[in-house]
């Protein structure tokens, strides 16, 4: 009933920027934190940034100044703007986000995963 659907993935030579997007579908009565993930081969998923519906925000240390997490609540829609990106900062980069939705003529829990976006850093 809740989908999120990343996009804005691709190939960037070191120092460039990318813009991840994720956006949500479904019927949405609202959506408390959000989030990006991500996943390098044989690593395990590492969280990257967090905002709460409310705008606070955090940050892993190794992209802290160089990402910004962001949201729009309107859109129900996050955004990763990535800069000075780094070649450890190729990985599958996933969205996730947990709320309530209408179903049924009741309200719902969800917490829901993208299916991530390849964002791969290499000259």
């Amino acid at each position: 009933q809740v989908q999120f659907v990343e996009s804005g993935g691709g190939l960037v030579q070191p120092g460039g920027s990318l813009r991840l997007s994720c956006a949500a579908s479904g019927s949405i009565f609202s959506i408390y934190a959000m989030g990006w993930y991500r996943q390098a081969p044989g690593k395990e998923r590492e969280l990257v940034a967090h905002i709460t519906s409310g705008g606070l925000t955090n940050y892993a240390d190794s992209v802290k100044g160089r990402f910004t997490i962001s949201r729009d609540n309107a859109k129900n829609t996050l955004y990763l703007q990535m800069n000075s990106l780094k070649p450890e900062d190729t990985a599958v980069y996933h969205c996730n986000a947990s709320g309530t939705y209408s179903y049924g003529g009741r309200i719902h829990d969800f917490n829901t995963w993208g299916q991530g976006t390849q964002v791969t850093v290499s000259s």
